[in-house]
């Protein structure tokens, strides 16, 4: 079987609406924010070498380096979500006829729950880092392509609120509420004022064009 990233567009949205559990949101959450991520790098890449651009070009080098970092990690996340999906479905199949065998498959599903909630943090967290990138993209890159740089934050800011609600269900079916309780805590610093952000970057872009 083919990795998920390797795909053709076509085929991952075909799998996508079909009846099949996965590929769905947390992967279409990382794909967002990878998106994004490329998207700073065609700015950064449309941007260095041109001679109205010179006193920016260090800056831009190291965005790209950044973006594209991120969009290797935000790409790799594509694929961990339907991983660990797959492995909760899994855990959930397994034989509950006896005490002991429900006492083994409920210590099974909140083990891979954990996992299940790691992997959204982890795209939050990369969604987020690709949106305060973007700013940059959008004050100091070619303003030919300046409505690409708002596109990238519109990408990640979408990927970082659907990530959200998968870490809000997973934490949701977790039987350790001090490790729910922290994931939360953790989520909710990540998003905290991106909705603000995106808005000023929004309104930012739109007065350049």
């Amino acid at each position: 079987m083919s990795d998920i990233k390797d795909k053709s567009i076509q085929v991952f949205l075909d799998e996508l609406a079909s009846k099949s559990a996965t590929p769905g949101g947390g992967s279409v959450s990382a794909l967002m924010g990878a998106q994004g991520a490329a998207l700073i790098s065609m700015v950064c890449n449309l941007t260095i070498g041109k001679p109205q651009y010179a006193e920016v070009e260090d800056q831009m080098h190291a965005l790209l380096d950044k973006a594209e970092a991120l969009r290797t990690e935000l790409t790799s996340l594509v694929k961990a979500d339907v991983d660990v999906f797959n492995r909760l479905m899994a855990t959930y199949h397994l034989p509950k006829g006896s005490d002991a065998e429900k006492t083994t498959r409920s210590v099974a599903i909140q083990a891979v729950l954990k996992d299940a909630t790691e992997v959204p943090l982890a795209c939050a967290r990369a969604c987020r880092e690709v949106m305060e990138l973007s700013q940059m993209a959008v004050d100091k890159g070619n303003l030919g392509v300046v409505s690409d740089a708002g596109a990238a934050v519109l990408a990640a800011y979408s990927g970082l609120k659907s990530a959200a609600l998968n870490v809000y269900i997973n934490t949701g079916c977790l039987k350790e509420l001090d490790y729910a309780s922290a994931k939360v805590a953790e989520l909710e610093t990540i998003i905290k004022g991106a909705d603000v952000n995106v808005e000023a970057i929004f309104q930012q872009v739109k007065a350049k064009l």
